[in-house]
């Protein structure tokens, strides 16, 4: 015979459920909104869709023509919030990011007026464009949630993600990410050219999108508190001791790859930071909630690994010279590393 202790219990946890999954079905609705409008992307999709419940930035680079900017602006569509696109050129100062204080002579004081990094998604455009003074107030917007204006100190939304671009290919005019920096990125998202197939539905995409004259706009858009339940989910998601520690021995093996293949040594200056273990837990965590699942699995952290990886190493000159690359030191280490 159940108690009524009992009855409230499984009451608590069917409500529980129940909001557990409206928010994964928000979450499922807004992933297939972008995914309409970008094709063939599904890595970049799931990636653009991780940074949200893991609760960080994403740098993606890619040849131009790639849709970077187009699946950033299709993200922020769907998103309860406050849009703003910053192209970032060789002549951008630190103000045109983060604002500046205008004297009012009607009373003799200063007011701060709000650059475009107070908004709750922003767009930095080909952010590798921008000298080191603007990089470094855009460091500190993204580390530490705040801006600094002369002697104040201004909190930026709590709901801010910076989704940065970047060309490879052209390298004129442009300014190598501090390493300080690259390591604020939760991921480093890289976008490859779409096979014969997603072409020619681009095509199409892009034919009936000109004979609309518009891009299709979501039926709902995500509030700003579900972003927020879906950052505390993750984290009630079980992640065994075992998976737990082959996730650390993944890091740790970017500082001693030796341990694990001997020639990778010479490959490496140095390895990842603690913060990058914190990254890879958010983000196989993310994968795994997107994924619909309770728990944490090997295979998650594999899925993100390069990503959250690749930017965090920095390669010896010997390697460099060699053709070496950070995917491959990436992958070669996760051949090794004993998966539980």
């Amino acid at each position: 015979m159940s108690t009524p202790e009992s009855r409230v219990d499984g009451s608590t946890m069917a409500t529980e459920q129940t909001t557990a999954d409206a928010l994964r079905s928000d979450f499922t609705a807004l992933r297939a909104h972008v995914e309409r409008q970008i094709l063939g992307q599904s890595a970049l999709v799931e990636r653009l869709l991780s940074a949200l419940p893991a609760d960080g930035h994403l740098l993606v680079e890619g040849a131009p023509g790639m849709a970077k900017t187009r699946a950033v602006k299709a993200l922020a569509s769907g998103i309860e919030g406050d849009f703003h696109r910053i192209q970032f050129t060789p002549d951008l100062l630190p103000a045109d990011l983060t604002g500046t204080e205008i004297y009012r002579p009607q009373d003799g004081s200063f007011h701060f007026d709000q650059g475009p990094v107070f908004h709750n998604v922003v767009l930095a455009d080909e952010v590798n464009r921008a000298p080191a003074k603007v990089q470094s107030a855009l460091l500190e917007a993204m580390g530490e949630r705040q801006v600094t204006v002369g002697r104040e100190t201004f909190r930026l939304p709590d709901l801010f993600l910076v989704m940065a671009t970047q060309n490879p290919i052209e390298q004129e005019g442009t300014y190598p990410l501090p390493e300080a920096q690259l390591d604020r990125f939760l991921m480093h998202v890289r976008v490859d050219y779409p096979d014969l197939a997603t072409e020619k539905a681009i095509l199409g995409l892009n034919r009936s999108e000109a004979m609309a004259g518009e891009t299709p706009a979501t039926s709902k858009r995500i509030s700003q508190r579900s972003v927020f339940a879906a950052r505390r989910s993750i984290f009630d998601l079980y992640l065994s001791p075992d998976v737990e520690d082959y996730l650390v021995h993944l890091v740790m093996a970017t500082r001693d790859p030796a341990r694990y293949r001997e020639e990778l040594a010479d490959w490496l200056r140095y390895g990842a930071s603690p913060r990058a273990t914190l990254a890879l837990d958010r983000c196989a965590r993310a994968r795994a909630w997107l994924g619909s699942r309770d728990y944490v699995s090997p295979e998650d952290i594999q899925a993100v690994a390069p990503d959250v990886l690749r930017h965090r190493v920095l390669l010896s000159y010997q390697a460099e010279a060699e053709g070496r690359s950070a995917q491959g030191f990436v992958e070669a280490l996760l051949t090794k590393v004993p998966v539980p």
